[in-house]
């Protein structure tokens, strides 16, 4: 497990609807997964109804999204901050601005997870591109809520996320306990996103910097020049990244789930997850 400091805490982001057991879930983890002087901090979403296992819970706050905004600081002291997304709205919504949120309090993406909500996928098919959105983002899904499902839906469900090719790692959920919580939170990146990457050219200043090749004088000769070399192959704990190198690569990846047409719509949109849900 990666040790974190108050001033740059890793933050891990869990996502899942309501109902799906996140908060037994994450108690487990913090319990089984974090050493001892590491100081976790739970941010809730305040309109996430009390549950029974907030007890269990360490130092619990609540956040609030207020006109597509999260408003939220953060907890004093914390190695470990594990932001529990609304579970009622849209996870892409809430990914978009947590992305923004981290660096502005100066945190550290840990790792995303999805907490699965077994029985609620396998009665609604409608909802896998839900779980879509969830799993591309995430870099661990633990499968929730089993009892009563067929094995062989457990079994296409992770095979469809296979045959995508998601690096992203499926593991059980038993009682409310993961296996190995140690595993779950090691912060290495196994989303197929890459919006929480850091592009290796962020933070450089090259204006009044030129591109080209120079003469013996200095002078430069060749505006349309060779650029750097981009580096091939296979980006750092991303097995899905093409080694395909055009001139694409040089415009600002745009992750899919994040572009919108013309009037604000997101292209890929996904389904509501209020609408499977009781009251």
């Amino acid at each position: 497990m990666t040790t974190a400091a108050p001033d740059k805490p890793l933050v891990y982001v869990i996502l899942g609807a309501t109902g799906s057991g996140r908060r037994e879930v994450l108690a487990d983890m913090i319990a089984g997964g974090l050493g001892e002087g590491d100081r976790a901090a739970v941010l809730l979403s305040a309109e996430e109804k009390a549950g029974e296992h907030d007890a269990k819970l360490s130092s619990v706050t609540r956040w609030t999204w207020r006109d597509g905004i999260i408003e939220a600081a953060r907890p004093e002291g914390a190695t470990h901050v594990f932001f529990v997304t609304d579970g009622r709205l849209n996870p892409v919504d809430q990914i978009e601005q947590l992305h923004a949120w981290i660096a502005a309090v100066g945190g550290e993406l840990g790792r995303v997870i999805t907490v699965v909500n077994c029985r609620l996928a396998e009665q609604h098919a409608g909802l896998l591109a839900w779980y879509e959105a969830c799993v591309h983002f995430s870099d661990i899904a633990l499968l929730n809520h089993r009892e009563g499902v067929a094995n062989k839906w457990m079994s296409e469900f992770q095979t469809h996320f296979k045959k995508l090719y998601y690096p992203c790692l499926f593991e059980v959920v038993k009682a409310g306990r993961v296996k190995n919580p140690l595993v779950v939170l090691d912060p290495q990146a196994r989303r197929m996103s890459h919006l929480f990457d850091v592009d290796e050219w962020t933070g450089l200043n090259l204006e009044g910097v030129e591109f080209g090749t120079e003469d013996e004088d200095g002078n430069v000769v060749d505006e349309d020049a060779e650029k750097p070399e981009k580096k091939k192959g296979k980006k750092k704990g991303h097995p899905n990244e093409s080694a395909e190198d055009d001139e694409d690569d040089w415009k600002p990846e745009v992750d899919p789930y994040l572009v919108r047409r013309i009037g604000g719509r997101r292209e890929k949109e996904i389904p509501d997850i209020a609408q499977y849900l009781g009251g």
